[in-house]
């Protein structure tokens, strides 16, 4: 499957945005999907992960009750809303697709879209 991250780009802290991930190629709604970070000199880390169907969906610590991530499997897409902004948010974002959510292995990988939060 093909992934292709969008929506990033500039904002001020406190503001939103929202990523997309737009999947083609094979079945989309047979994967788990998750989005990454990673930020200047810094590790890629998990951000948030939503099931095949979309029940079920977990946050890192860090964007919990800011980030809501949902799955529109009609038009094979993942987004990511992200409200109240920080300056730590800044990064690149990626998203992936797994064969399972509980063990997310990254299978599949799109690029990178920016995200720049200024305070």
């Amino acid at each position: 499957v093909q992934l292709q991250a969008s929506g990033g780009g500039s904002v001020q802290a406190g503001y939103s945005l929202r990523l997309s991930c737009a999947a083609s190629g094979r079945t989309f709604s047979d994967y788990a999907v998750g989005w990454f970070r990673q930020a200047p000199g810094k590790e890629r880390e998990f951000v948030s992960a939503i099931t095949w169907n979309g029940r079920d969906a977990k946050y890192a610590d860090s964007v919990e009750g800011r980030f809501s991530i949902s799955r529109d499997n009609a038009k094979n897409t993942v987004n990511l809303q992200m409200n109240s902004l920080r300056a730590e948010d800044t990064a690149v974002y990626y998203c992936a697709a797994s064969d399972y959510y509980n063990t997310f292995r990254s299978r599949y990988w799109g690029q990178g879209t920016q995200v720049t939060v200024s305070s």
